[in-house]
């Protein structure tokens, strides 16, 4: 399948392999701050024989914390719509990669000091200045992260290229997020001054941080200069969101609610465990350096369940398949609290209860998704950046929830700075157990059910939304401000418009097809062609109005006036885009015989689907001429089919 885009093979690999290492120094600074930056804080910030001041103070920064992260749930909604409207000569979301990678790095590396000692000499002083630091490295970081997943579709305006560049990232953010565990001990020892029975000292910990930062900050140039964002109408709303709008928006989508309190428990749960297991290491088997293995096996993991989930998902569906993970995750949790010191059961249970996570986090992406289509049905206007902006906000606020419970967790447990594993008393391990355990599991399962009880956006329900909006579409579409959704649907010029087969393949009747609503009439009058290829062509000079996720349909109109709709296949809204590519984007120009979409029809028999393609003219009452050039046999994309006009009616 040629992509038309007119982009060289070597530039779309340049962009793939920046993206990707974009999504790896990403994920290696959430990873350190979400995980890593606790342990420091707890363990290496403050000197033993400051004793309870010590636990004062890690209960001060990380009530901060998650403070702080509550505070930016006022913020972050508002972040997608800023980017949306950004403008400048780089384009919407490179500014924001750029500055958020740049002041993230520089205040990420500062947090990993005691600031010249003025935790010690003038705590009260580096609260303050810890908290500007923190808020500010937080809120520029969600600028970097919204702005970074939102650049896919501006990257490129081929789906296949898309998907391909989305694939990379996965990968690449994959082994950021798990390479971080596997050099974290290595390199905080290996710059340590005292290694401190493998614990590394305060030197070692801010060399790993700055290390961190610099990837971090490296990458996000290396996806500044190797990618190159495409500027068009092609993503732009008819309206710009208000900002006063921001969060009624979000409220109104209640599937997208659901979710966001199932994924918000859920992660809140996981990222308490993940950020535990290093202190498991430490503090329970006395082997922090034995956490590298771990890591290693966790990276390699999460690449193979990525590889998945598509199959698992076809199988069992995602539902059933965020059930199965959740399952596997608490025998995990049981499995782990009876580990003990032994290795390789703890390795086992750490790996059984990772396995699970990149399945969940994709589901959940899919149903976000998913339920911008469920906004755009029941509201009428699609809200993507602001929609995806809610999973970004949510895993940084699981993220400083569980900073937060391992604060107390280290405190409790004695597990701050001098401790060793000899000096943790059963007590304590009980405590420990009990926080690491016993909170997420009832976390994750509290998501679960409410998963189970209000989640009911499945591949089902949404592909009767898209199968919904296709009917819709044309009462949909951008106005002026000028004139009315029923002013555009009857403005058809008095020249005749000349409509070409779409594609090749053999003339049917639309009453014949198998599918009531275009065989009724109820979707508009036109024709239906059996394909014998799987490309789809521009019947006449016009504008994209409407495309769907799924890339089996799209909604065309002309510059004369004519709305029509091409519709692939029969029940194929149900195949989720496979076999589907789609070259255009809702707002482009095309031109009369430009190729739209390419579908591969083996994989349409082979789901089980009819591949007829249905033509139909949506405003054909409208239209005084209508009339047919042929109607039976065999046709080519490009032949004239149809003659279209309103000679009773002046062209502006």
């Amino acid at each position: 399948m040629a992509s038309n885009t007119g982009e060289t093979t070597g530039r779309k690999i340049t962009s793939r392999l920046s993206y990707s290492f974009g999504a790896f120094g990403h994920d290696m600074f959430y990873a350190t701050l979400s995980t890593y930056f606790i342990m420091f804080v707890t363990s290496h910030l403050f000197d033993k024989s400051a004793g309870g001041e010590n636990d004062k103070m890690i209960f001060y920064i990380t009530t901060i914390i998650s403070l702080l992260r509550f505070v930016e749930l006022a913020i972050d909604p508002f972040i997608g719509n800023t980017i949306d409207n950004t403008e400048t000569k780089w384009g919407h979301f490179k500014p924001w990669i750029l500055a958020g990678g740049t002041i993230g790095s520089i205040t990420l590396a500062v947090l990993f000091t005691n600031m010249g000692g003025l935790n010690s000499s003038n705590p009260l002083l580096y609260l303050l200045i810890f908290a500007v630091l923190y808020i500010t490295m937080d809120i520029f970081y969600s600028f970097k992260d919204v702005g970074f997943w939102s650049m896919i579709p501006a990257i490129s305006f081929d789906s296949a290229e898309r998907e391909k560049t989305a694939t990379f990232a996965r990968v690449g953010s994959n082994i950021g997020a798990n390479i971080v565990g596997v050099i974290v001990m290595p390199l905080v020892v290996f710059f340590s001054v005292n290694a401190n029975h493998g614990q590394g000292d305060l030197r070692g910990w801010f060399m790993f941080g700055a290390i961190i930062a610099l990837i971090s900050w490296l990458s996000a140039v290396v996806v500044g200069i190797g990618t190159k964002e495409n500027d068009s109408a092609l993503r732009q709303n008819a309206e710009k969101t208000r900002m006063r709008d921001v969060f009624k928006v979000l409220a109104r989508n209640d599937q997208l609610m659901w979710l966001s309190l199932t994924y918000g428990l859920y992660t809140s749960g996981i990222a308490i465990t993940n950020a535990l297991e290093l202190y498991y290491f430490t503090y329970i088997m006395g082997k922090p350096g034995e956490f590298s293995v771990l890591a290693t096996l966790n990276m390699f993991i999460g690449i193979v369940a990525v590889l998945l989930f598509p199959p698992l998902a076809q199988k069992f569906s995602r539902r059933n398949v965020f059930f199965i993970s959740i399952a596997i995750m608490v025998v995990s949790l049981v499995l782990f609290t009876f580990a003990g010191s032994s290795l390789p059961l703890v390795l086992l249970s750490a790996v059984l209860f990772y396995i699970p996570q990149p399945l969940i986090f994709l589901v959940v992406l899919m149903v976000l998704s998913d339920s911008v289509e469920y906004g755009q049905l029941k509201f009428g206007h699609r809200d993507e950046s602001l929609t995806l902006a809610v999973r970004p906000l949510l895993d940084k606020l699981g993220g400083a929830l569980s900073n937060w419970v391992v604060g107390i967790t280290a405190v409790l447990a004695g597990m701050t700075a001098g401790a060793t594993a000899s000096d943790i008393t059963t007590r304590g391990q009980i405590i420990f157990k009990f926080f690491m355990f016993g909170v997420p599991a009832l976390l994750i399962l509290s998501g679960t059910f409410i998963f189970f009880k209000k989640v009911t956006l499945d591949e089902e329900e949404h592909a009767k939304i898209v199968n919904e909006l296709e009917k819709t579409w044309h009462e949909h579409l951008e106005t002026n401000g000028e004139e009315s959704m029923q002013d555009i649907e009857k403005k058809v010029a008095a020249t005749t418009t000349s409509y070409q087969s779409p594609i090749t393949g053999t003339l049917v009747s639309l009453s014949d097809v198998s599918d009531e609503n275009f065989a009724s009439g109820n979707m508009g009058k036109g024709f239906a062609v059996k394909p014998t290829d799987g490309k789809v062509f521009a019947p006449f000079d016009g504008v994209v109005e409407a495309t769907f996720p799924t890339r089996h349909a799209i909604g065309l109109r002309s510059d004369d006036g004519i709305l029509t709709l091409i519709h692939i296949g029969i029940g194929t809204v149900k195949m989720e885009g496979t076999g589907f590519v789609q070259y255009v984007d809702k707002g482009q120009r095309v031109k009369q015989g430009q190729e739209l979409i390419e579908f591969w029809q083996p994989a349409i028999k082979k789901a089980g689907y009819d591949d007829t393609v249905m033509v139909v003219i949506t405003n054909y009452k409208d239209i005084k001429a209508f009339n047919y050039i042929k109607d039976t046999g065999d046709v080519t994309h490009g032949e004239e089919i149809l003659n279209l006009s309103n000679p009773n009616e002046k062209k502006d």
